[in-house]
């Protein structure tokens, strides 16, 4: 791992932030396992001159782990913050540790959300030097139901905006889709597969209900897009020469609009064979817009639903989703630094510090 970034002879060393990037990089924090990187980023900001505070969040039942799991905020000032910085500690597996070359760099997490972490701590201290109240929120659990997040909307800071960061190829997200993650179970009667009519096959019954739940008219948006369906995981069975007793899939529908039409319509679709349980909502957020910013509509879910309380939302950062979630992960050196910038720029104008000039988006 590179040596930490703090004081040097009672002065504070400038922050490198591909450095901070990779250091966050090489601490495995895949969901449920944010501990370590948790305290890293407690003891860093803290040595970098902030106020720090850390919440405990609790596991899911049943979820093992040594790592105890919290978000961490900071801020230069005890006064309630005009602007919080925000994003998410934890990532999905597997892990990969860091590398870089001339332009990028690469592993878990460059991208989705290290980097921008590293960003928004280097746009927090420029605007610390700048007299501007700004925040940092850090927070675990996105990457599986917004655990994180929801605690933390239990204890506010009074901030007017939240800068949320998501890899959107420092474009301002003017919409991000909602999540309805849904389990279909199907059950039947196990039996010999010589003799089917002994039996009752779940797992026919969960094809036949999984092809009317694809065929159900999702909800689209003229300037947003449509809805997407995606059957992620699917189990059932024992043997080709058994007949099941038990089979379930694993939904995961991207939502523009209100859920309640569309979870009728598949509870609908998916009897009588299966029954269905929704085991996670998420809803469709639209966002704040800033002139003279390139914009961009995200596909996928953030945090942004889960915190109202800490001002109103907007979502931006360095990185493409498309390689989030890939084993080739990673983040333009060049992205990085522009983010920074953006960040300060965007805002100085919500704390009415500053009206940028047009060169200030210029590459963006």
């Amino acid at each position: 791992m590179l040596p930490p970034q703090g004081m040097l002879k009672g002065k504070m060393t400038p922050l490198d932030p591909v450095q901070l990037t990779r250091q966050l990089v090489d601490i495995e924090s895949t969901t449920y396992n944010e501990g370590a990187a948790g305290a890293f980023l407690a003891s860093f900001l803290t040595a970098r001159g902030f106020l720090v505070e850390t919440t405990p969040v609790p596991h899911e039942p049943g979820i093992e782990t040594a790592s105890p799991r919290l978000n961490v905020y900071a801020a230069a000032q005890a006064e309630p913050p005009d602007i919080v910085f925000s994003t998410h500690i934890d990532t999905v597996p597997p892990y990969i540790p860091s590398s870089e070359d001339a332009d990028y760099i690469y592993g878990r997490g460059s991208c989705d959300a290290k980097g921008i972490i590293a960003a928004q701590i280097a746009a927090a201290e420029r605007l610390r030097a700048l007299g501007v109240r700004a925040g940092l929120l850090f927070v675990v659990g996105e990457e599986r139901d917004s655990a994180g997040a929801r605690i933390a909307n239990e204890h506010p800071k009074g901030s007017r905006f939240l800068i949320n960061g998501e890899p959107t190829d420092n474009r301002l997200a003017l919409a991000s889709k909602g999540a309805l993650r849904v389990l279909v179970e199907a059950r039947g009667k196990m039996a010999h597969s010589a003799y089917p009519e002994l039996g009752e096959s779940a797992t026919a019954k969960l094809v036949y209900a999984l092809e009317r739940i694809l065929k159900v008219e999702l909800p689209y948006e003229e300037d947003i897009g449509p809805s997407t369906l995606n059957i992620g995981v699917i189990n059932g069975g024992y043997a080709p020469n058994v007949i099941a007793d038990y089979a379930s899939a694993q939904l995961l529908v991207r939502l523009v609009g209100d859920a309640g039409a569309t979870k009728t319509a598949i509870v609908a679709a998916a009897s009588p064979d299966a029954q269905v349980e929704f085991t996670l909502e998420i809803p469709f957020a639209r966002l704040r817009a800033v002139e003279g910013l390139p914009t961009m509509i995200a596909a996928f879910t953030t945090d942004v639903p889960a915190l109202p309380a800490w001002g109103e939302p907007l979502l931006l950062g360095p990185g493409s989703i498309h390689v989030a979630h890939t084993p080739h992960e990673r983040l333009a050196k060049r992205e990085l630094y522009e983010a920074i910038e953006l960040y300060v720029q965007v805002a100085l104008r919500l704390a009415g510090r500053e009206q940028p000039e047009p060169a200030a988006w210029a590459g963006a």
